[in-house]
């Protein structure tokens, strides 16, 4: 269902509702106002603004631009955003992460946010992660560790299978290596309704071709329809850098049991679970999800 349609239907459904019987008693006093508490897993936190950035452009790789900025000195941590986002979803895990003392990479997924697409190629989660390779190589990284959210949460776990020599560890958010991991039904789910909402605004005024997202949003669902799709024996041959699989217990998206079941196929991977958020914890407990991340990355 496309968003547009799920939110008519809210809308309806409320509508439906009516209005509320009268009160029995002529004289009787008003109830008390209703309090509405939203719990923190069904509501995002406005992100800051990012960092000045130290250096940013774009690298040309596979009949696209792939666009980077980095902040920082020290041991070098990408970040890799979801589906529809781009890098300034990450304005609470930057500052965190350059106080800590990282130098921090930030990548816009092929076709998303000020990274261009080839209107003629189908997208995929194994071009997605060539693209990373690609920045790695033009900034000339030999070694990094990747923090990445949903989709960049499958790019960091692929980049583990294909590139293990180029990655110190991956801290895997979110993250589904199936088709059978997904929680059926998320388009209806208002958080999601909302964050789709604002997701054209932010294509329109980061993107090069800003009237574009439509065709991005085509070329997505074909890919999120069909991939991924890796079975657990390619899973078993992950070595080589340090994996936390993670997630939230009220995660909307991905199935628990999915998120299990890649904690104990990825050899030695540590399954680390985040209490009271969902799929966008990174914008609902930045303060846990950041602790998370750090204790992680800075594991002996």
């Amino acid at each position: 269902m496309r968003p547009a349609a799920a939110l008519s239907l809210c809308l309806i459904a409320l509508a439906a509702c009516g209005e509320p019987a009268p009160q029995s008693k002529q004289n009787a006093a008003p109830p008390p106002p209703a309090k509405w508490t939203t719990p923190v897993w069904e509501t995002v936190l406005p992100t800051p603004p990012l960092p000045k950035f130290d250096a940013q452009g774009t690298v040309a790789h596979d009949g696209a631009k792939i666009w980077y900025a980095t902040i920082g000195q020290g041991t070098p941590v990408i970040l890799l955003h979801g589906a529809f986002g781009s890098a300034e979803n990450f304005g609470f895990q930057v500052p965190a992460l350059l106080k800590a003392g990282y130098r921090v990479i930030l990548i816009e997924t092929r076709g998303h946010a000020r990274s261009t697409r080839d209107p003629n190629r189908p997208l995929s989660y194994e071009v997605f992660a060539s693209d990373v390779v690609a920045v790695m190589d033009a900034l000339r990284l030999p070694k990094a560790s990747v923090v990445g959210w949903s989709d960049g949460a499958i790019q960091g776990l692929i980049l583990a299978m294909r590139h293990p020599k180029r990655l110190d560890r991956v801290f895997a958010f979110g993250a589904n290596m199936d088709q059978n991991g997904i929680i059926p039904g998320i388009t209806e789910r208002p958080i999601f309704i909302d964050f789709m909402e604002r997701a054209p605004k932010d294509y329109a005024r980061l993107s090069p071709p800003p009237h574009d997202f439509k065709g991005l949003y085509d070329a997505m669902y074909l890919m999120l329809t069909t991939e991924p799709n890796y079975t657990e024996f390619d899973l078993s041959k992950i070595s080589g850098p340090k994996i936390a699989v993670v997630d939230g217990d009220k995660e909307e998206i991905i199935k628990p049991q999915h998120t299990s079941y890649l904690g104990k196929a990825i050899p030695r991977a540590k399954l680390i679970v985040l209490p009271g958020v969902s799929h966008f914890a990174p914008m609902q407990k930045p303060e846990e999800f950041n602790a998370a991340m750090l204790a992680f990355l800075s594991e002996r």
